[in-house]
């Protein structure tokens, strides 16, 4: 994406681009300073070097590029804004702990005398900080009265935030200072929130195989991002943002608005999608199951091993919940498809490629939902097996739902195929379904068998 930005920065602008950093094109070009060096002022004399060639635009300094002058664009992962709140007024105190935090660390001091420590070149000597990937500052803020520790998370894989989240608290403690809350600034990714809120719970020894808005929940708790403003992760999440403009009608609806519209002579929500709903019904089962064997009295040391398995039935639950309304907009691309113009001979042949690219769309949705539900299967025997004794039945119609979702879903796998002209594409897929259909059947045996015998 940098690329096509410069690409175009170059050719439509006329404006000289190089790339630097993850986005340079060469090693040298990797340090924004090598990109810079000469300035605005040397500028004329390095469009000329061979070496420095611009990667997009003119290598020229004509009358357009004197007035611009060149650009540097890269790419990055993304930037977290976060700031720390203290119980304290100091910025001094403040700054000791993001000293203690960041890659930069602090100027090495002796420890007796207080002087700078130097190296053989008379350069200050650093201490470099904890984490890797972070910068940070102390300062007072008028607005709330109170000192912060300000970082920018530059690579939150390499530093997760609620790593330096609970480094600063363990800082701050051990300076007779007490961490109030805390303060995103701007979007954040939700991954950020995610992986914050299921540390948090692993620290409780609590099971993470829970709703998201849960994690984001006790993330947000626990971080005290609530402490100084409202945090509204509507507005505050990358995802949700971009989310709140994907309609899910399906899935959002109450239990009595989805069986009413699904009772009606509208076509569609059909089969697909109650097989679809049918299985993430069943994983939940099956999750739930899990849920309370984490939290079960008495069995504190394996809150870990059912926590694992709540996780995966999450996984599979969300996949299922969105081929709920997939199956649904599958079924659309067909009517889309059929409603092409077919005046010419060119449009016929278009109108026809679409019908069999949507009809294979149609055929794979619900396929994925054979699949998926197949696979959500290990979640239920697995709690049959070794979940809470008192919960075994749970897990069992759990096993049930997800047998009929493989088992519904083959027959509109079925019925589509027979729209399809692609044969070996259908015989394929019906035999793969066929499989599939077997081993649900067998599994689901097996899981009532084990069902069985403990009730």
């Amino acid at each position: 994406w940098a690329h096509k930005l410069g690409e175009r920065v170059g050719n439509e602008l006329g404006i000289p681009v190089y790339h630097y950093e993850a986005a340079a094109k060469e090693e040298k070009r990797k340090n924004l300073a090598n990109c810079r060096q000469g300035e605005y002022e040397g500028l004329s004399r390095k469009l000329i070097d061979p070496d420095w060639k611009p990667d997009f635009g003119p290598a020229a300094f004509n009358k357009s590029v004197e007035k611009s002058g060149a650009t540097a664009i890269s790419a990055r992962d993304f930037l977290v804004a976060y700031n720390i709140n203290l119980n304290t007024t100091s910025t001094r105190k403040a700054n000791a702990v993001a000293f203690d935090i960041r890659e930069a660390g602090r100027i090495k001091k002796n420890r007796v005398s207080g002087k700078i420590m130097k190296d053989a070149n008379g350069d200050p000597l650093k201490e470099p900080g904890l984490f890797k990937a972070v910068k940070g500052i102390g300062w007072f803020i008028e607005e709330y009265g109170v000192a912060q520790i300000s970082y920018n998370l530059t690579d939150i894989n390499i530093s997760p935030l609620h790593e330096v989240f609970d480094k600063s608290c363990e800082r701050a403690l051990a300076r007779g200072m007490r961490v109030t809350g805390s303060e995103l600034v701007g979007l954040v990714p939700k991954k950020v929130l995610i992986d914050a809120g299921k540390h948090f719970l692993r620290k409780q020894e609590r099971s993470t195989g829970v709703h998201e808005s849960e994690i984001i929940k006790i993330a947000i708790r626990t971080l005290g991002l609530n402490e100084l403003a409202p945090f509204n992760v509507r507005e505050r999440v990358i995802e949700y943002m971009l989310e709140d403009g994907i309609k899910k009608p399906l899935v959002n609806m109450t239990l009595t608005d989805f069986a009413n519209e699904t009772a009606s002579e509208s076509p569609a929500p059909g089969g697909g999608s109650i097989a679809a709903y049918c299985g993430a019904m069943g994983v939940s089962l099956g999750t739930m199951v899990a849920n309370l064997s984490a939290h079960k009295r008495g069995w504190d040391e394996r809150w870990e091993e059912f926590s694992t398995w709540a996780e995966k039935g999450m996984e599979y639950q969300n996949i299922l919940l969105d081929l709920v309304d997939e199956d649904t907009h599958a079924f659309n691309k067909i009517m889309i498809a059929f409603q092409l113009p077919k005046d010419t001979q060119a449009e016929k042949e278009k109108r026809k490629t679409a019908i069999q690219e949507a009809t294979k769309y149609a055929i794979l949705t619900p396929f994925k939902v054979m699949e998926t539900a197949f696979a959500s299967m290990e979640v239920m025997k697995a709690m049959a097996d070794i979940g809470n004794p008192n919960s075994v039945t749970d897990a069992a119609v759990g096993a049930l739902c997800a047998r009929t979702a493989v088992m519904g879903a083959f027959l509109n796998v079925k019925i589509n195929c027979g729209d399809c002209e692609d044969k070996a594409f259908v015989n394929d897929i019906l035999k793969k379904g066929q499989q599939l259909v077997d081993d649900a059947c067998k599994m689901e045996a097996e899981i009532l068998k084990i069902t069985n015998s403990k009730i």
